[in-house]
């Protein structure tokens, strides 16, 4: 498994997610703290609603729904704390680049999506996305 983010919870148990381009499993992971996957949403990476393709980064609000930065699909996705498909926050056309990173402030209530593209091979930051969610 070669995680990209982790955060975690209050219950002291990680969600984590993963990828490699050439990784099989393209997933978001409950861990305990033990190690164990408890839970985890993804399997082949893929574009459908039980698929992520590059997840890179994670924002979880107080009731631990988990915020995705889908970076290969160029979207966002909110899973429950269950990890289970709640809905597309962002898609493609609202995004225009590759979600790279999230950060939720819940006090406001606003998710704040940085997006970039890879101009000849390197990453290339470019804006920042802000919904109220």
């Amino acid at each position: 498994m070669s995680p990209r983010h982790t955060i975690q919870l209050s219950s002291g148990e990680f969600v984590v997610c993963h990828r490699i381009t050439d990784d099989l499993l393209h997933r978001v992971c409950l861990i305990d703290s033990n190690g164990h996957v408890v839970k985890s949403y993804g399997g082949p990476k893929g574009s459908g609603t039980q698929q992520v393709n590059v997840p890179v980064h994670l924002a979880v609000d107080r009731n631990e729904f988990v915020f995705v930065a889908d970076a290969n699909n160029y979207r966002v996705l909110l899973l429950s704390p269950a990890l289970t498909f709640v809905r597309k926050v962002l898609s493609r056309e609202q995004l225009g680049w590759r979600s790279c990173r999230v950060r939720l402030d819940s006090d406001i209530r606003r998710l704040y999506v940085a997006v970039g593209k890879n101009d000849s091979g390197q990453f290339v930051a470019g804006r920042v996305v802000v919904v109220s969610v």
